[in-house]
C-alpha cells in the first residue's frame, strides 16, 4: 500500500523542567508519519514549509527518521507554525498555538498541482487538525478532489482529531467533520473526541454513524477501557493488555495510528494491527514531547 498523509508540521515547545522549554518538531500527522516509518513502514508526507531555517532542518530530521518529503512545498517568507504543550501532573496535556500564517495553510490555494501528484498513492491519511488549518474554499478543493479520487479506487483514512482552538466554532467544526465522514474508507477515531463533537453518545452508535457514511473498518480507541473496531467481518473488541502511567500522553493517538497502518501496509490481521499499536502507544507515553528519542523501542518482540 503507497500511503501518503497530508497535515502540517509545526515547531514545538514542551516543558523540561522548571520554567525551561524543550525546541522540537511535531504535528499530529507528522508524528504518525514518523512511528508509522520507526514502525517498518514507508510513508510519504505531504506538507508545505517555508526556505528558513527551522523548515530546513525539519525536512533534514524527517529524512533522517525515513519520511518521504518529494510532496514538501516551501513557500517563501513564511515560517511554520508553533505550538506549546502544558502538562498536567497525571500526563494529561493543553495546547497553545501560533499557526495563522503557517505555510502549509495555503498548500492547496498555492501549490494545486498537489492533487496531481497525489493521485498516483493508494491511500491518503488525513486528520480533523489537517481540516482545520484549511479555509473553506480549500477545503472544499480537497473533498472535491477525495470524492473522485475514491472513485478511482483510492482509499481515505482520517483521524478524527479535534482540537476546539483551532476552529472558529463547533458548528463549522461538526459541519466539517460529517462532510469527510461521508468521504472516509478507514475511520481511526478516539472516542473522547467523537463525544467532544457530538455530544454523549455510545461507542456502538458511534460506529454505526461512520459505517452508515460508508466507513469500510471503524476502529475507535476508548482510552483505558481499550478498542472497539468493525468491518465487513463483524466487530471486534480489544482490552488494554498493559495499562501504565503516562508521563505526557500528546502523541498517544498519532503513534497508535503509525504502528497500526505499518502493519496494516504489510498485510497483517486486524489483532496484530491493533495490538502493534498499541505496544507503540504505551512506550511514547512513558516520555515527554510528541517524538520520543530514537533508541525507544516501539516494536514489541
Amino acid at each position: 500500500m503507497k500511503l501518503a498523509i497530508i497535515g502540517e508540521c509545526m515547531i514545538e515547545l514542551s516543558n523540561s523542567e522548571g520554567e525551561l522549554y524543550q525546541l522540537n518538531y511535531g504535528g499530529d500527522t507528522l508524528n504518525t508519519a514518523i512511528y508509522l516509518s520507526r514502525c517498518g513502514g514507508e510513508v510519504e508526507y505531504v506538507t508545505a514549509l517555508s526556505d528558513d531555517v527551522f523548515s530546513n532542518k525539519m525536512l533534514e530530521n524527517w529524512q533522517s527518521q525515513g519520511v518521504g518529503v518529494k510532496h514538501v512545498k516551501q513557500i517563501a517568507n513564511s515560517v511554520p507554525g508553533l505550538y506549546l504543550i502544558e502538562n498536567e501532573a497525571n500526563g494529561e496535556r493543553h495546547f497553545h498555538y501560533w499557526r495563522s500564517n503557517s505555510p502549509a495553510k495555503f498548500l492547496l490555494e498555492q501549490c494545486p498541482e498537489i492533487f496531481k501528484e497525489l493521485e498516483e498513492y493508494d491511500a491518503l491519511f488525513l486528520s480533523g487538525i489537517t481540516l482545520s488549518i484549511y479555509s473553506e474554499a480549500s477545503r472544499a478543493k480537497l473533498f472535491e478532489f477525495l470524492n473522485k479520487y475514491r472513485d478511482k479506487g483510492g482509499k481515505v483514512i482520517f483521524d478524527n482529531n479535534y482540537r476546539p482552538k483551532s476552529w472558529l466554532s463547533l458548528n463549522e467544526a461538526s459541519k466539517t467533520f460529517n462532510q469527510i465522514m461521508n468521504l472516509t474508507d478507514i475511520a481511526l477515531l478516539s472516542m473522547e473526541d467523537e463525544i467532544s463533537l457530538h455530544g454523549e453518545h455510545s461507542i456502538e452508535y458511534c460506529i454505526e454513524r461512520w459505517l452508515k457514511a460508508g466507513a469500510s473498518e471503524v476502529v475507535v480507541k476508548n482510552g483505558p477501557n481499550g478498542i472497539l473496531t468493525a468491518n465487513s467481518m463483524g466487530k471486534f473488541e480489544f482490552d488494554v493488555p498493559n495499562v501504565v502511567k503516562p508521563i505526557d500522553t500528546t502523541a498517544a493517538g498519532d503513534s497508535f495510528n503509525g504502528a497500526f497502518l505499518a502493519n496494516k501496509a504489510k498485510g497483517e490481521s486486524l489483532e496484530k494491527c491493533i495490538r502493534a499499536g498499541q505496544f507503540c502507544a504505551a512506550q511514547v507515553i512513558l516520555h515527554k514531547g510528541a517524538i520520543v528519542p530514537r533508541e525507544v523501542t516501539l516494536i514489541e518482540e
